[in-house]
Protein backbone atom coordinates (compact mmCIF):
# COMPACT_ATOMS: atom_id res chain seq x y z
CA UNK A 1 0.00 0.00 0.00
CA UNK A 2 1.37 3.60 -1.05
CA UNK A 3 1.48 6.05 1.23
CA UNK A 4 2.32 9.38 1.15
CA UNK A 5 2.62 12.16 4.13
CA UNK A 6 3.61 15.55 4.15
CA UNK A 7 5.59 17.48 6.44
CA UNK A 8 7.08 21.22 6.96
CA UNK A 9 4.00 23.45 6.98
CA UNK A 10 3.36 26.41 9.13
CA UNK A 11 3.00 30.02 8.97
CA UNK A 12 4.97 32.77 7.97
CA UNK A 13 5.70 36.59 6.80
CA UNK A 14 5.30 37.17 2.93
CA UNK A 15 8.97 37.06 1.38
CA UNK A 16 9.39 34.38 3.53
CA UNK A 17 10.50 30.54 3.13
CA UNK A 18 9.20 27.17 4.00
CA UNK A 19 10.29 23.38 2.39
CA UNK A 20 7.48 21.14 2.05
CA UNK A 21 8.73 17.51 2.80
CA UNK A 22 6.96 14.33 1.42
CA UNK A 23 8.04 10.67 2.80
CA UNK A 24 6.67 7.76 0.52
CA UNK A 25 6.21 4.22 1.88
CA UNK A 26 5.21 1.28 -0.47
CA UNK A 27 6.70 2.66 -3.72
CA UNK A 28 10.23 3.66 -4.88
CA UNK A 29 9.98 7.13 -5.78
CA UNK A 30 12.58 6.93 -8.08
CA UNK A 31 10.40 5.18 -10.61
CA UNK A 32 7.25 7.35 -10.23
CA UNK A 33 6.62 10.80 -11.22
CA UNK A 34 5.67 13.05 -8.27
CA UNK A 35 3.78 16.41 -7.99
CA UNK A 36 2.17 19.03 -5.42
CA UNK A 37 -0.58 20.75 -5.97
CA UNK A 38 -2.32 22.86 -3.51
CA UNK A 39 -5.88 23.93 -2.65
CA UNK A 40 -6.94 27.36 -1.22
CA UNK A 41 -10.47 27.55 0.71
CA UNK A 42 -13.33 27.98 -2.07
CA UNK A 43 -10.81 26.69 -5.07
CA UNK A 44 -9.95 23.91 -7.49
CA UNK A 45 -6.92 21.89 -6.82
CA UNK A 46 -4.13 23.68 -8.37
CA UNK A 47 -1.00 22.13 -10.17
CA UNK A 48 2.20 23.54 -8.40
CA UNK A 49 4.58 21.96 -9.23
CA UNK A 50 6.15 18.17 -10.92
CA UNK A 51 8.85 15.94 -11.27
CA UNK A 52 9.74 13.07 -13.78
CA UNK A 53 10.19 9.66 -12.66
CA UNK A 54 13.47 8.72 -14.68
CA UNK A 55 15.02 12.07 -15.73
CA UNK A 56 15.53 15.49 -14.51
CA UNK A 57 12.86 17.01 -15.71
CA UNK A 58 10.67 19.31 -13.62
CA UNK A 59 7.87 21.07 -14.14
CA UNK A 60 5.78 24.31 -13.00
CA UNK A 61 2.65 26.50 -12.08
CA UNK A 62 3.37 29.96 -14.02
CA UNK A 63 2.70 31.37 -10.53
CA UNK A 64 5.20 29.64 -8.69
CA UNK A 65 7.90 29.71 -11.40
CA UNK A 66 11.20 31.04 -10.21
CA UNK A 67 10.11 31.29 -6.58
CA UNK A 68 9.35 27.55 -5.73
CA UNK A 69 11.67 24.05 -6.49
CA UNK A 70 10.66 20.81 -6.43
CA UNK A 71 13.57 17.76 -5.89
CA UNK A 72 14.03 14.41 -4.26
CA UNK A 73 16.27 12.23 -2.55
CA UNK A 74 15.70 8.78 -3.79
CA UNK A 75 17.85 7.59 -0.94
CA UNK A 76 15.51 9.01 1.76
CA UNK A 77 12.37 7.89 -0.88
CA UNK A 78 11.47 11.96 -0.17
CA UNK A 79 10.38 14.27 -2.55
CA UNK A 80 10.51 18.44 -1.72
CA UNK A 81 8.98 21.63 -2.36
CA UNK A 82 11.73 24.37 -1.97
CA UNK A 83 9.37 28.05 -1.17
CA UNK A 84 10.93 31.15 -1.50
CA UNK A 85 9.27 34.60 -2.09
CA UNK A 86 6.10 33.34 -0.56
CA UNK A 87 3.04 35.54 -0.98
CA UNK A 88 0.00 35.54 0.72
CA UNK A 89 -1.69 33.89 -2.36
CA UNK A 90 0.34 31.00 -1.63
CA UNK A 91 -1.90 30.17 1.35
CA UNK A 92 -3.05 26.98 0.73
CA UNK A 93 -3.18 23.17 1.61
CA UNK A 94 -0.24 21.67 -0.35
CA UNK A 95 -0.07 17.73 -1.29
CA UNK A 96 2.17 15.34 -2.41
CA UNK A 97 1.09 13.41 -5.18
CA UNK A 98 2.64 10.34 -7.11
CA UNK A 99 1.75 8.83 -10.53
CA UNK A 100 2.63 5.37 -11.18
CA UNK A 101 4.65 5.90 -14.36
CA UNK A 102 7.07 8.04 -15.23
CA UNK A 103 5.88 11.19 -17.21
CA UNK A 104 5.16 14.19 -15.11
CA UNK A 105 1.83 15.79 -15.80
CA UNK A 106 0.30 18.92 -14.45
CA UNK A 107 -2.99 17.25 -14.50
CA UNK A 108 -4.15 15.92 -10.55
CA UNK A 109 -6.38 13.47 -12.59
CA UNK A 110 -3.24 11.83 -13.70
CA UNK A 111 -2.01 11.38 -9.99
CA UNK A 112 -2.83 7.67 -8.47
CA UNK A 113 -2.27 8.36 -4.89
CA UNK A 114 -2.41 11.78 -2.50
CA UNK A 115 -1.15 12.65 1.00
CA UNK A 116 -3.16 13.70 3.23
CA UNK A 117 -1.97 17.50 2.77
CA UNK A 118 0.13 20.64 5.22
CA UNK A 119 -1.37 23.69 5.77
CA UNK A 120 1.17 27.11 4.52
CA UNK A 121 -0.57 30.33 5.48
CA UNK A 122 1.21 33.73 4.30
CA UNK A 123 1.03 36.63 6.39
CA UNK A 124 0.79 40.09 4.91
Amino acid sequence: QVQLVESGGGLVQAGGSLRLSCVASGRTLSSSAVGWFRQAPGKEREFVAAAAGTSSRTYYGDSVKGRFTISRDNAKNTVYLQMNGLKPEDTAVYYCALRVGTLALTRKGSYDYWGQGTQVTVSS
